[in-house]
């Protein structure tokens, strides 16, 4: 990955911009644009919402808990708890305090509105859900599909790191990439919804108007680099901060891409796979736990192929179709196709249903996969094993 020039936080050198905005350029410049900025339809961003609405909720709670274990140990080792837990901390408190309302509540009200913060109405998560419920014409609810469950968990480790710069590179990069994130679902929900902009409060809260709270989070988290990364650990800072946006882009490229339900009722996703050398990369809808289908055949006990069977529309070929190559046997219906280059077989039309697909599992990114169920089939004696189930089953 590379990586941005390490001046950008280097305390000597003053620039026009902050370190923040600096570091905010930096990651545009390496991820390209924003997902959200995508034309999503209404029935995609009423997929998406659910999802992002269960980020929200969470966030602000798990950003406040994840100093516990570091508090915990200076007690199990009777030591103070380190200059660099306290600053970290500072920051996670007070952004749990924004994102639960109690900083508007006291800057309206003064310490006298402080009962107040136990009226829950003014979290930032409660703003959303009520812009989002307008916007679908119904309630919604939290949706911790596989996807966000991943993510969050990803995100709890980064920011709980017992390395402080680890830990700040995970702070850092949230608030900036939730600026980037927040500002483009404005714009993509106000385009096709057609509604004002100044009418979702949750995005007005944190990046509308003359005074926007979004930037002081990200000013905040970009302070602590100063404080917590020395002199001589910009370099792996960066590389920290990188890996840490990147998750936070994964995680919205996701929702992006979340499909309808399949014939069980299950949401779909869509998994990324390749062939051994990356010729052909392609993406496949299913669910996050994958019924797969292992075949006793010559060929694929050859090639241990493991089967996902998909109709024709749920696979896209991103790039390298012209690097497969074709080889049939026996009944020659059939079509096995395999990369010229590596010698792997991604994906194949099967004799069970040659209008579609049956993918490779061992060929599709593991991130995106909760589980993996395996069922045998008796490819060996096909006829007899395919009348005996009366399905569809690979050969």
């Amino acid at each position: 990955m590379p990586l941005p020039d390490a001046s950008v936080v280097k305390r000597h050198q003053p620039s026009r911009k902050t370190v923040a905005q600096e570091l905010a350029v930096h990651a545009r410049v390496l991820f390209g644009p924003h997902p959200f900025t995508a034309e999503l339809s209404k029935d995609q961003l009423a997929r998406l919402l659910p999802e992002y609405f269960a980020m929200s909720q969470a966030f602000p709670h798990l950003q406040a808990g994840s100093q516990k274990d570091l508090v915990f140990d200076a007690i199990s080792r009777n030591r103070d708890v380190p200059r660099h837990v306290e600053l970290t901390s500072a920051v996670a408190n007070f952004i749990c305090w924004d994102e639960t309302g109690g900083h508007s509540l006291v800057l309206r009200g003064g310490n006298a509105a402080l009962p107040n913060i136990l009226n829950t109405e003014h979290f930032h998560s409660r703003l959303l859900r009520k812009d989002a419920s307008r916007l679908l014409g119904r309630d919604i609810h939290p949706n911790y599909g596989t996807t966000t469950r991943r993510y969050l968990r990803i995100l709890y480790d980064g920011l709980s790191s017992k390395d402080p710069l680890v830990r700040c590179a995970y702070m850092v990069a949230f608030e900036l990439h939730a600026d980037e994130m927040i500002q483009q679902l404005w714009a993509t929900l106000v385009k096709a919804f057609n509604v004002r902009a100044d009418d979702l409060q949750y995005f007005r809260v944190h990046v509308g108007g003359q005074d926007p709270a979004e930037k002081y989070h990200g000013e905040m988290t970009s302070r602590l680099i100063s404080k917590v990364v020395p002199a001589d650990g910009v370099a792996r800072f960066l590389d920290e901060f990188g890996r840490a946006y990147l998750v936070n882009r994964e995680w919205c490229q996701s929702l992006v891409r979340l499909g309808s339900l399949d014939a069980g009722g299950r949401e779909e996703l869509e998994h990324s796979g390749r062939c051994h050398c990356g010729s052909v990369r392609f993406y496949v809808r299913a669910p996050a736990e994958i019924h797969a289908v292992r075949c006793n055949c010559s060929i694929c006990r050859m090639s241990g192929f493991l089967h996902l069977l998909v109709p024709e529309d749920k696979l896209r070929i991103e790039c390298g179709e012209h690097f497969l190559t074709t080889y049939r046997f026996n009944k020659n219906i059939a079509r096995h196709t395999f990369c010229r280059v590596c010698g792997v077989k991604p994906f194949y039309r099967p004799r069970s249903n040659p209008s579609g697909f049956s993918v490779n599992v061992q060929c599709l990114d593991r991130r995106t996969i909760e589980a993996v169920k395996i069922d045998d089939f008796d490819g060996e004696n096909w006829e007899q094993a395919i009348a005996s189930i009366g399905a569809d089953w690979p050969a």
